[in-house]
């Protein structure tokens, strides 16, 4: 619950997150749910998600992260 509250916080901000298996992942939060937090990236680079049901946005520059493996979230 607490990494929901912190994404909500960080709403439309840059923001870098870091996963607990070791990726980095920046870019500004568009939206959050109570499993996944949304993420705009700048770069077009090619990210498998931790998300289970996809990307609602349909964008391959919107990034779909389980709100489970977020280990941190800075402002950038």
């Amino acid at each position: 619950m607490e990494a929901y509250h912190n994404c909500l916080r960080c709403m439309n901000r840059r923001v870098r997150i870091l996963t607990v298996d070791g990726q980095r992942h920046e870019g500004v939060i568009v939206n959050v749910d109570r499993n996944n937090v949304y993420l705009k990236r700048d770069g077009a680079e090619r990210v498998q998600t931790s998300a289970f049901f996809g990307n609602p946005y349909g964008a391959n520059d919107i990034l779909t992260l389980s709100l489970f493996t977020l280990l941190a979230i800075a402002l950038i």
